[in-house]
């Protein structure tokens, strides 16, 4: 695929995303200024977006904004993948329960996918965005999702792993993960301190199973005193 091809769908991707941030009408040089694009291909984009019906334009503030063919185009996800399940409801309440950052997970290849995130109100919060990428060995949710494989499949992917790490990066410890993944299946979640974030623990369980094969991980994350201070009221809400 074209360098070029790639680069106009992550734009428009980049764009629908910080609209999602915002949650306000937004310039075009606003747009620019956030994501260094050139005002041609800043104002192109915009406004190929506008006549396909997924933005709004409004010339006397000069502003544009998500039409409702954005809201509607993605809204069966939230309930069909899951089976009927509202999990964005469910990710409101948990968050709301807890007072931390709730985070849904999926597994991509060899990395963690942050695929939704519902923030912490407290002003000392776990913060990350929906769409970040983490090692999947190294992620606390990435080793939940681990949990749900066969050891087969682990080992498989420990091997992967393995092969593509840099030449002074230390090979996985796999009986120490092994380990930890026969823990977090024999008492049902996973707790830990964040391999990649100092100070930031987080605490996660499986979902069920969803109808199109697709596994995830929901749990929460927060500064390590707290989470481990609450952690027997925080694993009722799990």
């Amino acid at each position: 695929m074209a360098e070029s091809s790639i680069k106009s769908a992550r734009r428009v991707f980049e764009v629908l995303e910080y609209f999602d941030r915002i949650r306000a009408p937004i310039s075009l040089s606003e747009i620019c200024r956030q994501f260094d694009y050139p005002p041609s291909s800043g104002s192109g984009l915009l406004k190929s977006l506008v006549q396909l019906g997924y933005l709004e334009y409004d010339k006397r503030s000069r502003t544009y904004l998500p039409t409702m063919r954005i809201a509607l185009l993605g809204s069966w996800v939230a309930t069909d993948l899951f089976g009927g399940l509202s999990i964005l409801s469910l990710m409101e309440d948990l968050r709301d329960a807890t007072s931390e950052t709730v985070v849904l997970a999926t597994r991509s290849d060899l990395q963690t996918q942050y695929v939704h995130v519902v923030h912490s109100e407290e002003a000392l919060r776990f913060a990350v965005s929906p769409g970040t990428l983490r090692p999947l060995v190294r992620s606390g949710f990435g080793r939940l999702l681990l949990s749900a494989e066969t050891d087969a499949i682990v080992e498989t992917t420990v091997r992967r792993i393995d092969a593509l790490r840099a030449p002074r990066e230390a090979k996985i410890d796999q009986r120490e993960l092994m380990s930890e993944l026969q823990t977090i299946r024999r008492q049902g979640f996973s707790a830990c301190e964040s391999r990649i974030t100092p100070g930031v623990r987080t605490m996660g369980v499986m979902l069920p199973p969803t109808p199109y094969g697709r596994m995830f991980a929901i749990g929460i994350g927060g500064p390590s005193a707290r989470i481990e201070a609450r952690s027997e009221a925080n694993l009722k809400f799990l």
